[in-house]
């Protein structure tokens, strides 16, 4: 077991019991709205274990695939290559290292700021799949096809022994996990 979910209740909302094994993929699904990005972070944290929670049992750590940030002086003045992302973020003698060279336009020198939401996402993902197979990921800024690439790349992981936990402000997956579980309102 790698994360026991007793129930997380916060004012607003519950998430209900749940858990996380190897080889398994849960989709949270967090609807889409202005409170997605606040509810994503909280449950990242919780499921990262950067806060505690009294209901969740983490028994492996899991690593969320953070999106690519640099600063405003940084991307006008010095910005990162794909080649420099990741010898910083990567460990390299995973093959993911190497996995976002697959796509035929890509290589060392494309400054990362300049890639499309998809392609900037793949580098992030990889990097986080070079040091893990235990992650906490979501879709966000990606179109319909790359999202589809990016879970498929993430199932082919779960499927050799990884697990996953997408936060995710759709339900069009809802058939294609392991397991589905919503975010259920509070009333005020």
């Amino acid at each position: 077991m790698i994360i026991e979910n007793k129930g997380i209740k916060t004012e607003t909302f519950y998430i209900p019991p749940f858990t996380l094994n190897a080889g398994e993929i849960v989709v949270l699904h967090l609807y889409n709205g202005y409170h997605f990005y606040e509810t994503e972070m909280f449950l990242k944290d919780i499921f990262c274990g950067k806060t505690d929670h009294e209901n969740v049992i983490i028994h492996k750590s899991m690593t969320f695939a953070e999106p690519f940030r640099e600063s405003n002086f940084r991307d006008i003045f010095f910005p990162v290559t794909v080649g420099e992302y990741l010898r910083k973020n990567a460990n390299l003698l995973s093959p993911y290292a190497t996995k976002i060279y697959e796509t035929e336009w890509i290589n060392k020198k494309i400054k990362v700021n300049t890639l499309a939401g998809t392609p900037r996402r793949l580098l992030t993902l990889y990097t986080t799949l070079s040091k893990t197979n235990n992650i906490v990921f979501d879709l966000v800024g990606q179109d319909p096809m790359g999202a589809k690439e990016t879970y498929k790349i993430v199932k082919e992981v779960v499927e050799k022994g990884g697990s996953a936990i997408l936060l995710d402000g759709y339900n069009e997956l809802k058939n294609d996990c392991t397991k589905y579980i919503e975010l259920q309102w509070l009333q005020a």
